[in-house]
């Protein structure tokens, strides 16, 4: 049976309401102790890039001044890389495919660039032309649907990362066929919180919980001198729970997975993570996956890509790449953690396994 609009609004509700409850509790777990422990944060939220984003900064001297411009730079990311706003480089790009080469700015010049990096690495699981496939499915949309198998071919038929024409000369990005359209949305938050991160340091401001959407980045030591605590979200949405925490610092912390954005129709669980070969719905044996790693453009775009690998593949990708951590969640509720991990992560959860 089809998902209707009421209660596709009841599962945006808990999903912000789940948010909350991670962001209360990532507060929980990263709390301040010893002889800095008077330390409180001071915190704003804003909503940006369909979600909730929360920065929490844990130094003395952290003034309005500052969440001010961590606001204005937040709106000029989104003012570029927006795929819903028609006055969005990203909207233009899409608009000229198959027509004309646009002028961008730098800063979105890199960012595309980037995606094409991780599409290269991943043979096309991660692709940021993924545009009319995410359109056609709708999801997280108000009127999700099952598309037709010919409308997906389709679609799946403009998705291809090799088809973007960029002249760094000319400071253009071209998307060579009509019907093509770029969508940064498994990377721009990442590199939303990596910028953030960069104003906080040029600043002195070292101690700090960037969250955009469950998309954590760590900065520095706790007050006291001790890593930050961080939860490992639960996949099942309606614990709002998690399943573990991560010492870290200095670090961001991305998970992926099939309960973040779907609807259901006939029984069946339509999720948001597609296949960039097939049009459909990533489906394996994973229900999630948390990046770890410096870079939070860099676990962003990886939590999505490792995904659609799949347990084996993913892993051994990984293990393969230097800095880079990563825990599988599958089906049955096993979890399998990357070789830099298994002294950093506890499992808490006596319903999981962790596979040795």
């Amino acid at each position: 049976m089809k998902e209707s609009k009421e209660e596709s609004n009841v599962r945006i509700v808990r999903r912000l309401t789940w948010i909350a409850m991670f962001l209360v509790l990532t507060n929980v777990l990263s709390g301040c102790t010893g002889s800095d422990a008077s330390i409180r944060p001071k915190s704003e939220t804003h909503f940006i890039f369909d979600t909730i984003v929360t920065v929490k900064l844990y130094d003395d001297h952290a003034s309005d001044t500052h969440f001010s411009e961590i606001e204005r730079i937040l709106e000029e990311i989104d003012a570029k890389l927006s795929r819903t706003s028609h006055t969005s480089e990203i909207a233009q790009v899409n608009e000229a495919a198959g027509i004309d080469p646009v002028q961008v700015s730098a800063e979105t010049l890199t960012l595309v660039k980037q995606a094409i990096q991780y599409a290269e690495m991943t043979d096309g699981s991660f692709d940021p032309t993924v545009g009319p496939l995410v359109d056609l499915w709708g999801i997280g949309g108000e009127s999700p649907k099952r598309p037709d198998d010919a409308s997906i071919a389709e679609a799946t038929a403009r998705v291809d990362y090799r088809r973007i024409s960029i002249d760094e000369d000319a400071m253009t990005i071209y998307l060579t066929d009509s019907g093509m359209a770029l969508d940064l949305g498994a990377i721009a938050k990442g590199y939303a919180a990596d910028r953030i991160a960069e104003y906080l340091s040029s600043h002195d401001l070292n101690r700090a919980i960037i969250d955009l959407g469950g998309n954590i980045l760590a900065t520095g030591y706790k007050p006291g001198g001790s890593e930050w605590t961080i939860g490992v979200q639960d996949p099942d949405e309606s614990r709002g729970t998690s399943i573990g925490t991560l010492k870290v610092h200095g670090q961001s912390i991305v998970s992926s997975g099939v309960y973040e954005r779907f609807f259901m129709e006939d029984g069946i669980r339509y999720h948001h993570i597609l296949d960039t070969s097939t049009g459909y719905p990533v489906r394996n044996e994973l229900v999630s996956v948390t990046i770890v790693t410096a870079s939070s453009t860099d676990a962003d775009a990886l939590s999505t890509s490792v995904f659609a690998l799949g347990l084996a593949e993913g892993l051994s990708f990984v293990e393969s790449r230097e800095g880079v951590e990563a825990i599988f969640i599958t089906e049955d509720k096993q979890v399998y953690v990357t070789s830099g991990l298994t002294d950093g992560f506890q499992l808490t959860d006596e319903g999981y396994t962790l596979i040795q």
